[in-house]
């Protein structure tokens, strides 16, 4: 039984996973063979699984025109009585496409990705959107180099919205098993641990030194620690997930108290609208039972469209009970070679030159470039790993 001192899900007392099991999910998989099928993104299937595991909860679909233009201007939900809600979750197809479905109507959703119908959806409303509006508003631009923006700008013209049953999480329960997690399992290795304060480390590469900081820092003030890391697609460059599972796990077992870290994967795709997904990213944490979310320099930024603590200032504009999970904000971090450690801007008096900057971006190329990274940009054990990672590359080229 989940323990009662977890934070409470967003805008429901209980999860809603609306993955289908049993007896339910054959009738419903037999009935969706028979539907027609509409192709659907890899964003949009990322979604589609996390309501499928409740990670979206209390979404029961993709949503109508009322919901995305409030939740675009307002970051509200209409058909929730106002719930807050920082970014649309919706899903498009072209005009040809859209003509032939009805309202009433039930659709099998199929991913390309992963080779298999996803889930179905019964159409409540078909309608267009003002895309530069929805450009505008979530991530602050309209320019096509923006990877949301150029996101949003090639998804189809018309959007359909409706309730959805999940069939299925694609291939992450099997292919990231232990890593994958649901929020009702996150939950209860956390009740098991006796944590009521939980801070979520969000993460797409490699843990470097400055990450492990910005944990440590987090343990001082929580019970516990929740690396959850994106798995799944990737931008070319990245480094895939087990390769930062296997340093994940050296590093914890090698630097951390035991029994104080817990390791997550979840599929989403990255929107990089920055303030606006960094709410998002404390939503969904707050269902997966994470009381605090790190918030650092530039989350979820790209190149130079937002400010570097613009996503820690959004928190602030929020009313009163719009979010129960919380921002831990931490000022931008470094190796300072006069203190001799990691420091912050908070807490170093020194001049930039002292300073070893540290990134994801920075580490992958030196790696690649050079295989040369100073001893101070991350642990020998997790550098072996990823000099493997790269030393096997260069045998494939």
């Amino acid at each position: 039984m989940e323990s009662q001192k977890l934070i409470s899900p967003h805008g429901s007392k209980e999860l809603m996973p609306l993955l289908l099991s049993g007896s339910a999910l054959e009738e419903e998989k037999k009935k969706a063979s028979t539907l027609k099928q509409i192709s659907i993104s890899s964003r949009e299937a990322g979604d589609l699984i996390m309501m499928a595991s409740g990670g979206f909860t209390p979404l029961t679909g993709f949503m109508n025109r009322d919901d995305w233009k409030s939740v675009c201007e307002d970051m509200k939900m209409l058909s929730k009585d106002g719930l807050f809600w920082p970014i649309p979750i919706t899903l498009s197809t072209d005009k040809t496409i859209a003509s032939g479905i009805k309202t009433g109507e039930e659709i099998a959703l199929y991913s390309e990705e992963f080779g298999e119908i996803l889930g179905t959806m019964k159409i409540e409303e078909k309608y267009s959107i003002n895309k530069e509006l929805e450009c505008d508003s979530v991530f602050q631009t309209t320019e096509p180099e923006h990877p949301g923006v150029r996101m949003v700008l090639e998804q189809g013209e018309v959007n359909l919205a409706g309730p959805v049953k999940a069939l299925s999480e694609g291939y992450f329960p099997t292919k990231f098993q232990g890593v994958y997690l649901r929020p009702e399992e996150s939950r209860r290795i956390f009740s098991e641990h006796g944590w009521k304060t939980i801070a979520a480390l969000q993460l797409r590469n490699p843990m470097h030194r400055s990450h492990e900081f910005l944990a440590k820092i987090a343990l001082e003030v929580s019970d516990g620690l929740f690396i959850h890391q994106l798995i799944g697609k990737l931008k070319p460059g990245d480094i895939p997930a087990y390769v930062r599972v296997r340093c994940i796990d050296t590093l914890v077992e090698e630097y951390f108290v035991k029994d104080s870290v817990v390791q997550g994967g979840y599929p989403l795709d990255m929107r990089y609208a920055g303030p606006r997904e960094a709410l998002l990213h404390a939503l969904f944490r707050q269902n997966y039972g994470c009381s605090h979310l790190i918030v650092g320099r530039d989350h979820a930024g790209v190149s130079n469209y937002y400010g570097p603590f613009d996503s820690q200032d959004i928190f602030d504009e929020l009313p009163e009970g719009a979010l129960l999970c919380k921002p831990l904000k931490i000022d931008w971090t470094f190796w300072c070679y006069k203190c001799g450690g990691m420091a912050s801007m908070k807490t170093c008096p020194h001049s930039k030159e002292h300073r070893l900057l540290l990134s994801g971006t920075v580490l992958r190329m030196s790696l690649l470039e050079s295989g040369t990274v100073p001893v101070e940009f991350s642990r020998p054990e997790v550098l072996k790993i990823l000099r493997e990672y790269y030393a096997g590359l260069e045998g494939r080229i």
